[in-house]
């Protein structure tokens, strides 16, 4: 933890230090809110196309192929936007791109609504999932970056669980949109939806200033110092520690490879950072394939089920499923200051694992899965309590604290595009292994990825829990002991 603030009255206090020990204020909920706006969008989107799938299939048609693309195409595009565009946050600031990065949400969302056929469609999608992946990075930048050190892990989980908010609208509309139209057009109604909140978030958000660490580090001293004053009520100043890069910004394509993350001092920070979160994506994806079972086996479509009707069952059983990842994300708040980002991480991967198991042990009972609905239920529940309670909120929040700033969001936009490329894996890939290897074989093979994870974390982890983001800047962050937060 940073040195406790103590001086006179009239002190001047590094703005590092006075940001990462200022009490909990309603500017920094304010800007909080506004930061993780944008996830909620993502997990929106996330929901929203999975209702529309089967209207979109039955009015387009297309190959399975084709099918396959159109459902990982937002996915593939939100990759692309955190790892190729993420370090323009780093370059040009996190606000400047606040302001324009949803505004490709509301155009694509839009041309969604107005797609003529499915590759119109599958690249509309595409490009919708540039601006989703692109917020990603710059929202857990800026947070890190304004947020006290004793709450930014609370506050960093409690921002991408806007996401499970955004899942619960996207059920809402879904529902709603085939209750009051059910007709094979209102998919058009669902995905251009998202262009309204989308544009109530941009005006919104057009008044954030800028991160003080990121203006601080890059030449804007005295703008630093009035927003860190007007955040923290204190005089501050920009010390050393503040404005130092330990290397300078690359140049030309490199700004967008951005090399240095693979560099000897940065690589473990990204193996670190990136591949659990590749590994956990191929596993929440590929898991969703266990779904149907557990609604078939919970009688949710009635004897005179419609084709509509059939759509509305199932996204009204799914909703009521989420309500284990509202647990998870609870439980995530309320203990990742407390017990530390790795210790989550581990017993997450570890739960998860050994829920996939059980899933995968049930289908090769007599009877299958549909005899056994209270083990599956309970593994299912297992699995999306303890996802979201460890690696769903911690793979979000790591990356944003282990990387110094200059990299910070080129960092995240790096990890974030790889989890983002393990959940079009999943999407694209898990319906053909189904049909090769069958159920059971699958998961157990998605239990396989868990169990990895949880090695990579081990070896790799860095604990950011009670620690300054100068300190985890320093070569010094390697160590393993979290700081604890007191209950």
């Amino acid at each position: 933890m940073s040195e406790a603030i103590n001086g006179s009255p009239g002190s001047s206090y590094p703005l590092g230090t006075a940001l990462d020990n200022a009490p909990i204020t309603r500017l920094h909920m304010r800007f909080w809110l506004l930061a993780g706006l944008g996830i909620l969008l993502d997990g929106f989107d996330f929901f929203i196309i999975g209702v529309a799938n089967p209207l979109i299939t039955k009015e387009f048609g297309g190959s399975s192929a084709q099918q396959g693309l159109l459902s990982a195409a937002a996915i593939v595009g939100a990759a692309l936007g955190a790892a190729l565009l993420g370090p323009l946050g780093d370059r040009i600031g996190r606000s400047r791109i606040f302001r324009v990065d949803l505004w490709l949400f509301v155009v694509f969302s839009v041309l969604c609504a107005c797609a003529w056929d499915i590759w119109s469609l599958i690249v509309f999608r595409l490009l919708l999932g540039v601006a989703v992946g692109l917020d990603y990075p710059i929202a857990a930048s800026y947070l890190a970056e304004i947020l006290p050190a004793r709450n930014r892990g609370r506050w960093l989980v409690g921002a991408f669980s806007l996401q499970a908010v955004g899942i619960l609208l996207g059920a809402t509309v879904g529902v709603v949109t085939l209750l009051l139209l059910p007709d094979l057009d209102s998919w058009r109604i669902m995905l251009g939806f998202g262009a309204l909140p989308a544009l109530l978030i941009i005006r919104l958000r057009r008044n954030m200033p800028e991160s003080p660490r990121w203006l601080a580090g890059n030449g804007h001293e005295r703008e630093a110092c009035e927003i860190g004053q007007v955040m923290t009520g204190l005089r501050v100043h920009v010390s050393e520690s503040d404005r130092e890069r330990r290397e300078p910004p690359p140049e030309g394509l490199k700004a967008f490879v951005q090399p240095q993350l693979f560099s000897r001092r940065l690589l473990r920070r990204t193996v670190f950072a990136a591949v659990p979160w590749f590994l956990m994506d191929i596993a929440t994806y590929g898991v969703g394939i266990f779904t149907p079972t557990l609604l078939a086996g919970l009688a949710l479509k009635g004897p005179n089920a419609t084709f509509i009707s059939d759509d509305i069952a199932s996204t009204e059983g799914t909703a009521v499923l989420d309500v284990f990842l509202v647990i998870g994300f609870a439980l995530a708040i309320v203990l990742v200051d407390r017990v530390g980002r790795v210790p989550l991480q581990l017993t997450g991967f570890a739960v998860m694992t050994g829920a996939l198991c059980l899933l995968a042990a049930v289908g090769q009972l007599h009877g299958g899965a549909e005899a056994h609905l209270a083990l599956v239920f309970t593994g299912f529940a297992l699995f999306n309590t303890f996802m979201n309670m460890g690696p769903n909120a911690t793979t979000f929040a790591l990356p944003a604290e282990v990387f110094p700033s200059e990299v910070r969001a080129a960092g995240h936009g790096f990890a974030a595009g790889c989890g983002k490329l393990g959940a079009a894996l999943g999407t694209f890939l898990f319906p053909v292994l189904l049909a090769d290897v069958g159920e059971s074989a699958l998961l157990y093979g998605i239990a396989a990825t868990t169990a990895l994870a949880f090695l990579v974390t081990l070896a790799f982890r860095i604990e950011p829990a009670g620690r300054s983001l100068e300190e985890l800047s320093g070569e010094e962050a390697a160590a393993v002991a979290p700081r604890v937060t007191p209950p």
